[in-house]
């Protein structure tokens, strides 16, 4: 797989013509000094054009990860990303690795992930709209963080192996899991690391629930395992090591609708007379989040 050409192709996904006055709004900002605070709210301090700050950020919705605050902006993200963030910070230390994360949106969680001072930071999303929130943000952090319009399909083939790799909220999207473990497993140096994130559902067999047609009005959820059959995926995939960090029932203390973005979010998905189900009858979302190692000292 030739990288460097397909790098290129997706280049040009930045002059589509939805994505290009993005782009151009992103180019007529002023570059001014900057005080950046990376706590639960992506913190941006300066002296700004508020009126113009305010302007751009509105143009790139929908915003799904954050909070950011630019100057009096409040970027009030679908998402509380802080919730996940500091339940997986105690069990990793990023000093001086190589790390990347796999559908990483807008960068919320790698631009947090500087206080570790890893050694280099790439972040794989192939949406040229997340890419472009991840540079307007970045205007002002002014960091060396490294953002591929890349799937995890190229990670294997990437210029990099990594030490660790995230991948938070993206198996469950995938027709093959244990494909995309795979992956993940090949895009790691010896004794790499995953951090993994997603759906899992109660019960002590080998099995998965696959949805006729949505979970959650998700239309690409092909999967939801017992963490059982998690495990078995993995070991499939080649990892010698599953460990589980830690379990959670997602509600709208981590996720609802906000001004900033647009369409539905978890109330909506939820049965309206009992929230432990989907709408369509399935267990409502919980997660699982597993640390997955290579090979073993």
């Amino acid at each position: 797989m030739d990288i460097v050409k397909i790098k290129e192709e997706r280049t040009k996904w930045l002059t589509w013509k939805n994505i290009a006055p993005l782009r151009a709004a992103l180019e007529s900002l002023e570059d001014v000094s900057c005080e950046v605070e990376l706590g639960d709210v992506v913190k941006i301090s300066g002296k700004f054009d508020e009126e113009k700050i305010y302007e751009v950020a509105k143009k790139l919705m929908p915003w799904r990860k954050g909070p950011f605050q630019i100057g009096e902006t409040f970027i009030d993200s679908e998402w509380k990303s802080y919730v996940k963030y500091n339940l997986l910070r105690p069990h990793f230390n990023l000093k001086d690795k190589r790390v990347a994360d796999i559908g990483c949106n807008n960068g919320y969680y790698m631009f947090r992930m500087l206080e570790d001072n890893p050694k280099l930071l790439v972040g794989f999303d192939p949406s040229p709209l997340y890419m472009t929130q991840f540079d307007f943000i970045n205007h002002f952090i002014k960091s060396e963080i490294v953002y591929e319009l890349l799937g995890v399909e190229h990670l294997e083939f990437y210029e990099e192996k990594f030490d660790t790799i995230f991948c938070l909220g993206v198996l469950y999207h995938r027709s093959d899991p244990v494909a995309m473990l795979k992956s993940l497993y090949r895009g790691l140096d010896k004794q790499g690391e995953v951090i993994l994130d997603t759906f899992y559902i109660d019960g002590e067999e080998e099995t998965a629930l696959c949805p006729e047609s949505s979970y959650s009005k998700i239309p690409n959820i092909y999967f939801v395992p017992t963490i059982k059959a998690l495990k078995n995926w993995c070991i499939r995939a080649g990892f010698s090591s599953f460990e589980v960090l830690e379990t959670s029932l997602t509600d709208e203390s981590e996720q609802r609708k906000t001004e900033w973005i647009e369409g539905q979010s978890l109330e909506d998905f939820l049965d309206p007379n009992d929230s432990l189900k989907t709408v369509e009858g399935y267990p409502a979302p919980q997660r699982v989040y597993v640390r997955l190692i290579k090979d073993k000292k």
